[in-house]
């Protein structure tokens, strides 16, 4: 038996339940892992309130990453044994593979060695944002030195994921917040320049900080009426992602600016990258060698203990914080 999160029904964060379970052996191709911290993401939220792109039966666990001590291994599943000291990379499924629990299973090919530098919290942070942020502004966009990129939803881990790459390889990096109130902090994980969007004509702010060079590469996680300025600063040939849609407004297409400026304008999910070895292979190379390195430090905004889920669920739908929301076992 080990304690478990579900919910049985959709909505807030009081719906989740913490109880006891049966937790079956790992399958063929497996590790189950003994779960020392969680790293909460939005997706999570938007699972539990009925608004996710996969819609369970009820009840459903929930949850995308973890880090632990591999409990056991299933059969063909090679390269790890009891006791090693592992975190989790986002499964494609967090509805047949939910890690909001004291053990917890998942495809071999999604248990990672992290460098042993990292805490329990730390290494339950990494991989959500890293591998969103590396697969939109490397793989995709070939960010590079001398580049201007703006990031949105700046202050979310992902965000400050982006900021931290883009310093990596030398571009500058524009960091988006609605207001002045999370400015300081952004500045200090690395953003070159912050805007805040709600106190200023986002465009002009925009064109007078990358001049006439423009900005190649946009990364949004909003959507909704910020697509026109953000369009409007951008270079021509630039490429904007967008990897979300937090706007509750609707999405005009600024038809015309795409098309003056040949810009292409690209939907991004982190499955394209999770679910291709490969690439994922050089993902996490790149990511490991950063946190080796001291280049990618994972922020964390606040720890919960488990039995404070629906407390950490609050924190995560206030949009207060400033990196990563951690739950500990």
């Amino acid at each position: 038996m080990a304690r478990v999160v579900r919910f049985y029904q959709h909505g807030g964060p009081e719906v989740l339940r913490i109880e006891s379970a049966d937790i079956p052996p790992p399958g063929p191709g497996e590790v189950q892992i003994r779960v020392k911290a969680l790293g909460l993401n939005r997706a999570e939220a938007l699972l539990r309130s009925g608004t996710y792109i996969e819609n369970p039966p009820l009840p459903s666990g929930l949850g995308l990453e973890a880090a632990g001590i591999v409990e056991a291994v299933g059969f063909g599943a090679e390269g790890f044994q009891p006791g090693d000291v592992v975190s989790v990379i986002p499964p494609i499924s967090m509805v047949r593979w939910p890690a909001y629990g004291e053990l917890a299973t998942f495809p071999v090919e999604h248990i990672v060695r992290h460098p042993p530098s990292l805490d329990w919290g730390t290494a339950a942070s990494v991989w959500m944002q890293y591998l969103t942020a590396y697969g939109a502004l490397i793989e995709i966009s070939k960010l590079h030195a001398g580049d201007f990129v703006v990031i949105t939803a700046a202050s979310s881990s992902v965000g400050i994921a982006a900021i931290q790459i883009a310093n990596m390889v030398g571009a500058t990096a524009i960091a988006v917040t609605r207001t002045s109130k999370k400015k300081a902090a952004l500045f200090e994980v690395g953003a070159k320049h912050v805007i805040a969007a709600a106190e200023g004509d986002l465009g002009s702010r925009l064109t007078e900080i990358a001049g006439t060079v423009g900005v190649r590469v946009v990364l949004d996680a909003i959507g909704g009426p910020i697509l026109g300025p953000l369009s409007s600063a951008m270079a021509k040939g630039g490429i904007l992602i967008e990897y979300g849609g937090l706007s509750r407004e609707p999405t005009l297409f600024p038809l015309f600016t795409v098309l003056s400026k040949m810009l292409t304008v690209r939907g991004y999910l982190v499955h394209e990258i999770v679910s291709h070895p490969s690439r994922l292979a050089a993902a996490k190379k790149f990511i490991i060698e950063g946190l080796s390195a001291g280049s990618l430090k994972p922020i964390i905004a606040r720890t919960f203990r488990f039995d404070q889920i629906v407390e950490a669920h609050h924190f995560l739908e206030s949009t207060e914080q400033i990196g990563k929301i951690v739950v500990t076992l």
